[in-house]
């Protein structure tokens, strides 16, 4: 039992020294700023800051549901991007099974692209009044 013990620490040494290094280093750095950083106070101070613009209206402004739409595709279609990389790396290890499946995985998602675009989640701007109608002019 006090072998295990012992091996189980010589083993995982480094971890436990690279752990009390990182909260060490935390630490030190928020004493140090506790006791360097400014202490101003004042009014402007507990104002939010909007890069220079004061704020104007409340913070409680709705958004269509078409900007959470656009949210989740964007990470959908991110995610994607990160399962096709992986599969790029190890494209010699999976062979053609790895390939199948990820053509497969390719059209499904594409096939959702095609119906969220028939649906109109991509249509995120306004829809114009369309061209005015031609005026004739008199024959002159």
């Amino acid at each position: 039992m006090e072998q295990d013990a012992t091996a189980l620490v010589a083993e995982h040494w480094a971890i436990g020294l690279f752990l009390l290094a990182v909260v060490t280093l935390c630490a030190l750095m928020m004493g140090l700023s506790s006791l360097l950083g400014g202490r101003s106070r004042g009014p402007s101070k507990t104002l939010p800051f909007e890069s220079g613009v004061t704020g104007v209206g409340s913070a409680r402004h709705r958004f269509s549901v078409k900007f959470y739409l656009v949210a989740m595709l964007f990470v959908i279609f991110d995610i994607e991007a990160v399962f096709l990389f992986a599969w790029a790396v190890s494209v010699r290890e999976v062979g053609w099974a790895g390939f199948w499946a990820a053509a497969l995985f390719i059209v499904v998602l594409l096939a959702g692209l095609l119906y969220d675009s028939r649906v109109g989640v991509l249509d995120w701007a306004p829809k114009g009044r369309g061209r005015p109608a031609p005026t004739r002019r008199p024959d002159a």
